[in-house]
């Protein structure tokens, strides 16, 4: 290399070492700092308001899935009784209806006597 071809590779350097600015003047390289440090503060903002809004769903979640698995509980709880009384009223209706029929009646025949007999004690 010839010493102008080398002074030229080395345009804007000091002793082969590279300026601090890069080139750019001294205002217009804090102006995009700024901005930039501007933009990370609120790309950091946002990312811990999306944090916080995921852990909140994740704890809703967590409590509808408990909620859920209760009602589950419940509701298989409930399909036992429902089950053991159908299969009591169907024992029953297999049965002598004739003597379920006596047993409404005297009943029935009951409750009309005793209302018959306040009626006429007033």
């Amino acid at each position: 290399m010839h010493k102008d071809e080398y002074a030229l590779s080395f345009k804007g350097r000091r002793d082969g070492a590279p300026t601090g600015n890069y080139g750019y003047t001294n205002s217009g390289y804090s102006v995009y700092e700024e901005e930039n440090e501007r933009l990370t503060e609120s790309l950091r903002t946002k990312v811990s308001a999306i944090k916080s809004l995921s852990i909140e769903i994740g704890t809703e979640v967590k409590n509808q899935n408990k909620l859920l698995s209760e009602m589950d509980n419940d509701f298989d709880s409930a399909t036992g009784l429902l089950g053991a009384t159908m299969g009591r009223l169907r024992r029953l209706s297999r049965g002598s209806q004739t003597k379920l029929l006596c047993y409404m009646m005297l009943f029935a025949l009951f409750v009309f006597f005793v209302t018959y007999w306040i009626i006429k004690l007033r």
